[in-house]
């Protein structure tokens, strides 16, 4: 319950920093759309799994350097596409599997993808499969599979 009206009270605070009026109505519009966030959006009570912890936080370390790590490679490849004058692309699509077994794990698993320069997920369907656009397709569908597969597997140890 604490950390409940713990969370009206920062929504509140942010919404009235965002709209910089403290009249009385604004500060009640504000309370009632942070009750209202966290009545759609708080999620089911569940136990903690305290001997898990360790596993997700490392798992969690990892997947953002390796999530950094793409992101600063993919944009050198791209500069260099695009700075060459022939502009060697074949772009595509290609259909990757999210192979995370909750919402959410395929949720930030096309995040990543579409964060990473020359790549972009254009659509999803319900089994989780991602349909990818790519600047290079000739072995980009090996290489996005590969990494689909470690980002999936530390999603799996962040989020069981």
């Amino acid at each position: 319950m604490v950390s409940y009206v713990r969370a009206v009270v920062l929504l509140t605070l942010v919404y009235l920093a965002l709209t910089s009026n403290l009249q009385v109505s604004n500060i009640v519009v504000g309370v009632l759309l942070a009750l209202g966030v966290m009545a759609l959006l708080r999620p089911p009570r569940r136990e903690t799994d305290w001997a898990g912890a360790g596993t997700a936080v490392w798992s969690m370390a990892q997947y953002v350097l390796i999530l950094a790590w793409d992101l600063i490679v993919s944009g050198f490849q791209v500069a260099r596409i695009v700075l060459d004058p022939g502009l060697p692309i074949k772009p595509g699509i290609i259909a990757i599997p999210s192979g995370c077994q909750s919402e959410l794990g395929t949720a930030l698993s096309a995040h990543a993808i579409t964060l990473t320069p020359g790549e972009m997920v254009v659509e999803m369907d319900e089994n989780g499969v991602m349909y990818t656009h790519t600047l290079d397709v000739t072995d980009a569908e090996t290489a996005v599979a590969v990494a689909q597969q470690q980002r999936a597997e530390l999603l799996a140890k962040i989020f069981p």
